[in-house]
């Protein structure tokens, strides 16, 4: 054999001698011939991933989503590192009609000495942790102890407030209560210990709670403990209502008890399969990673579902049911190859985004899209083969609602065709508009649980205190002093007053706060002393060599706001000769970083679509199938975007990976559906319209059926109580319904529209079904126009 003929040998095997699932679906074929020795695979690979799954943990570190996804992320890491940060801080509310108690306020200082006898704190911040300069070099209490009166009380909280810059963050201003902050330790709260923590501070509040005190507990630990709590409580229900309404709708679609149990359990062992594997490669599920486990449960069934159903029609058809499993493999396995692949690029699409959470889902995604098609692949034949052997009976033929709409769409597609078709590419173009103009959003209380009731203490602190949101400027120093020398103190002092005008009045703490005292005669050095080492180092680093401005903000604040804000701060630094100045934190880190994630997401939306069309073409030699799939499946994903835009909910974190997602999922349909049209014309000796006619009445059942599971199985996910996941539910369901009014409308009209231009059929040369005998013909519910 000459290199030019093995050139073209290999060539043709690549483009031509394949199914469409390019020899794929070989997983099913040596099910058949070897079912000894996949069984014992299956049963190796569920034992080993059956044994990871009662390790199963979420990590609740919101900053997993956005590690290494750029100069935000790594411009907070370094803030965090060199002066800590108050955003891991736990807050605590007090509020109490009788502050001025004396009584009262001692026994709210015992609450600060607890928390601070903490064994999770490394320091704490309060009116009552909080010393001033006594004139004699040293410090004494910032709120005096053995105050006997309520005047004595009311005087010194209210001096406090008006002149003390950290007490004005801390007690409100009618005095009906205060902040107290505690800095836990991060040693102690890694792997899994902030439970621990909260728990102990739970119980020292509940200690101090009365009919004159009430305690509340806030700040990101809280949040992300909520977070964590609803995202376990969302798998766990997704899991079981997910499975228990996709075996119901198989129940009621295949009217058979025992046909609805082997739909269901494929689905069972691709989420365990998934699972485990998740969780040996990442030893924990993430907030995004968690959302693969459904999204895997609902795909199985949908992909069970196919190829039970078209089984069971080889067996009504006459072949004996072992064969029709062949039969089953050689027809649906190709399809359900390329589904698998274009599902698998959308995930993998998503690994172009910078973000350690983004690549981890993309990876999840990928191996749960691989895995689900094995599951159907190996474990399903066995499973079906296994249920003949026992003496399963046929079941009956399938619900007529699965079939209702047949008869509607085939009469559209043959009469109006044409009109059809020129309508869904006019609304799919107009659909590109709204697509360029929609803008990334992000809202910090989108990723909060909606009954989150430390969020309700934060926005009672907002309008308590104004907030405690911190926004963070860290300045260069150039005279290397600890003590801050009088040129820097003048560079942090330009820089506090610029954060302040534009916060509000009292709303910055820095070394350049202390006016109050430095007034009064005492040096920096003795003020900076006053604070304590623990927040000393908050303003100044050890060597001196960089400051820290911090300003307090509401912690509900619009991204556009947030925006605008660090604008004019940035270009205030500039203007006033500090441009080396760097605005940080969380917030700034979130809402910058999600902006160009999400933009950054939206390209790879792009790409995958662009790529899967490309593949699905590449797949079935033809670009006329390429171009037939374009219109049914851009349409759902423009759709749902219109109506993110003309909501107002613009694109968020979830909703870029929803669509992206369920573009490869919404492919899937259309997949099979073409894959039978060309089996009819290639095999079956079908002309075009008799093609399309018959794979519509087909299969169109199990279209209906995997699009009400697929639906069903994600509208649980809208009920989450995390307002991000609810929308990534919301916007799936939406594509999905789209979806299918394109592949049982949309797509039979543009392939009758299209009359001639469809005839030709790709090159590929492989039959599938040699063995199996042709399908017959399906008569209507109601005749067909010619």
């Amino acid at each position: 054999m000459t290199i030019a003929s093995a050139l073209r040998r290999v060539r043709d095997h690549i483009l031509f001698d394949r199914s469409i699932g390019f020899g794929l679906e070989v997983f099913g074929l040596l099910t058949i011939r070897r079912p000894r020795l996949m069984a014992i695979f299956v049963l190796a690979f569920t034992i080993l991933t059956a044994a990871f799954v009662p390790k199963a943990n979420v990590d609740g570190d919101l900053l997993r989503v956005y590690a290494h996804s750029g100069h935000e992320y790594d411009a907070y890491a370094a803030l965090s590192e060199t002066f800590g940060t108050f955003e891991n801080d736990i807050y605590f509310l007090v509020s109490s009609p009788k502050l001025r108690d004396p009584e009262v306020l001692e026994r709210l200082r015992e609450l600060a000495f607890d928390i601070e006898l903490s064994s999770y704190a490394v320091g704490t911040l309060s009116p009552f942790s909080l010393r001033r300069p006594d004139g004699a070099g040293g410090s004494v209490p910032a709120v005096p102890e053995g105050m006997t009166t309520g005047a004595e009380v009311e005087a010194a909280l209210s001096d406090l407030q008006q002149n003390d810059p950290m007490m004005r963050n801390l007690i409100t201003p009618d005095l009906s209560g205060l902040v107290m902050i505690m800095f836990p330790n991060p040693e102690m709260t890694a792997h899994g210990g902030t439970k621990g923590m909260l728990e102990e501070l739970r119980g020292i509040a509940a200690r101090y709670q009365s009919a004159d005190i009430q305690v509340e507990l806030t700040g990101p630990p809280i949040w992300t403990s909520e977070m964590l709590n609803a995202a376990v409580d969302d798998q766990v229900k997704f899991t079981v209502y997910g499975f228990s309404l996709g075996a119901l709708i198989a129940l009621v679609a295949l009217r058979s008890i025992w046909a609805a149990i082997l739909v269901s359990l494929t689905p069972f062992v691709a989420v365990m399969w998934t699972m485990g594997t998740i969780l040996m490669v990442f030893g924990s599920f993430s907030f995004l990673t968690i959302i693969v486990t459904t999204l895997v449960l609902v795909i199985a069934f949908a992909e069970s579902m196919f190829f039970v159903f078209n089984w069971l029609n080889y067996w009504r058809d006459g072949m004996d049911p072992n064969k029709a499993v062949e039969a089953t493999v050689r027809l649906v396995g190709p399809a359900t190859a390329l589904t698998m692949l274009t599902t698998l690029v959308s995930f993998a699409s998503l690994s172009l985004t910078a973000g350690q959470g983004i690549r981890e889902f993309s990876i999840a995604g990928t191996i749960g899209s691989f895995l689900l098609f094995l599951s159907v692949m190996t474990f399903l034949p066995l499973l079906l083969k296994t249920a003949v052997r026992l003496g399963l009976k046929m079941p009956k033929t399938p619900s007529f609602v699965l079939t209702a709409p047949l008869p509607a769409s085939w009469f559209l597609a043959s009469r109006f065709g044409r009109p059809i078709a020129v309508l869904a590419i006019v609304v799919t173009v107009l659909l590109l508009i709204p697509y360029t103009l929609i803008q990334p959003r992000f809202s910090f209380e989108d990723f909060v649980a909606s009954n989150s009731s430390a969020l309700s203490a934060a926005e009672e602190i907002d309008a308590g205190v104004g907030g405690v949101a911190p926004i963070y400027i860290r300045v260069p120093l150039l005279e290397n002093n600890p003590d801050l020398g009088d040129a820097d103190y003048l560079r942090v002092k330009t820089v506090h007053d610029l954060l302040e005008a534009e916060l509000g009045e009292n709303k910055v703490i820095s070394a350049a706060s202390f006016t109050h005292y430095t007034d009064a005669g005492f040096s920096r050095e003795t003020v900076l002393d006053a604070v304590g080492p623990f927040l000393r180092n908050r303003f100044i680093t050890p060597d001196g060599s960089q400051a820290l401005i911090t300003g307090f903000m509401p912690t509900i604040i619009e991204s556009d706001v947030l925006k605008d804000l660090v604008t004019k701060i940035e270009r205030g630094l500039y203007e006033a000769g500090v441009p080396d100045a760097e605005v940080g934190g969380f917030r700034i880190l979130t809402t910058f970083a999600t902006d160009n994630i999400v933009r950054s997401l939206q390209l790879d939306l792009t790409l995958s679509v662009i790529v899967n069309l490309a593949l699905i073409g590449f797949a079935f030699q033809s670009f006329r199938v390429a171009l037939a799939s374009a219109i049914p499946n851009l349409f759902p994903v423009l759709g749902t975007e219109a109506w993110l835009y003309f909501s107002g909910a613009g694109l968020q974190l979830t909703t870029v990976i929803a669509l992206t997602i369920a573009f490869g999922i919404a492919v899937d349909d259309t997949v099979h559906f073409l894959s039978h049209y060309l089996h009819g014309r290639r095999e079956e000796g079908r002309d075009h319209v008799d093609a399309v006619r018959h794979t519509l009445l087909r299969i169109g059942g199990a279209i209906v059926a995997t699009t009400i599971i697929l639906c069903a199985g994600t509208a649980i996910v809208a009920f989450s109580a995390l307002p991000q996941v609810a929308l990534f539910g919301t916007l799936f369901v939406i594509t999905l319904a789209l979806a299918v009014l394109g592949d049982l409308f949309v797509l039979p009209a543009i392939l009758m529209a299209g009359g001639k231009f469809f005839h030709p059929l790709g090159r590929i040369r492989t039959k599938l079904t040699a063995d199996a005998p042709p399908e017959p013909d399906i008569v209507p519910a109601r005749p067909p126009a010619e």
